[in-house]
């Protein structure tokens, strides 16, 4: 049974793999530009494996300190933290608790897309099996981005970086088409960034503070 979770897991984190691997490499386009080497970059997106979270750290990563960095990580993060409170309840009541650390570490939107929707009780093996492949899939997109910057013209890399942002509209547009919450927390978190980075007193913030002020407040707003 073990091996057939792992098994079923590898076969539902194949497509997730080479989806990461592409996303992940416009990442390490964004982690060259702040500096990060290879090994960096790579440890990085293996141990933080979220496009949103690593993107605000990578942007933060020239000038800002270290604790707005970690703050900005996790509130671009938390909703990981929903995520994991509904797989624990996907679990078998007598699942050890090491199983479920090992499984929160690596529950990304995609992999807990694959796993909400499995049947009865959540085999742990099955993410793991999944992890497997799709874990090095983003890590090794991030190492093959950076290796990329290093090589590639100037004019190119600027290229590159727009896919990222692109990646993003991806993901907000579908729902802002379908909820009018959502547009419009959209278009107000495009007009007050404008904003905040040219009226006082937020001008004089620096760029990771504003985004965290500004993502509490509007994410409390639409919630509201």
């Amino acid at each position: 049974r073990r091996q057939e979770a792992i098994a079923a897991g590898t076969r539902d984190g194949v497509p997730i793999a080479l989806a990461y691997l592409v996303v992940g490499f416009t990442l390490g386009i964004a982690a060259k530009n702040a500096g990060f080497t290879p090994w960096q970059g790579f440890l990085a997106s293996f141990f933080n494996n979220a496009s949103a979270g690593e993107y605000a750290a990578f942007t933060l990563a020239a000038d800002a300190p270290y604790w707005e960095m970690a703050l900005m990580t996790l509130i671009a993060n938390a909703r990981y933290l929903l995520m994991s409170c509904v797989i624990s309840q996907k679990f078998a009541p007598d699942a050890p608790l090491l199983h479920r650390i090992l499984v929160g570490f690596d529950l990304t939107d995609e992999i807990f897309g694959i796993s909400v929707a499995r049947r009865g009780a959540l085999n742990p093996y099955y993410n793991y099996g999944a992890m497997m492949v799709a874990l090095p899939g983003w890590a090794g997109g991030t190492v093959l981005g950076i290796l990329a910057g290093e090589a590639l013209p100037a004019a190119a890399l600027s290229a590159l970086s727009v896919a990222l942002y692109g990646m993003f509209l991806a993901i907000i547009m579908p729902p802002a088409k379908l909820d009018r919450v959502v547009l419009g927390s959209v278009l107000l978190s495009f007009a007050a960034s404008f904003l905040a980075a040219r009226i006082e007193p937020f001008a004089s913030l620096s760029g990771g503070t504003r985004t965290i002020l500004l993502t509490i407040g509007i994410a409390a707003g639409a919630a509201a």
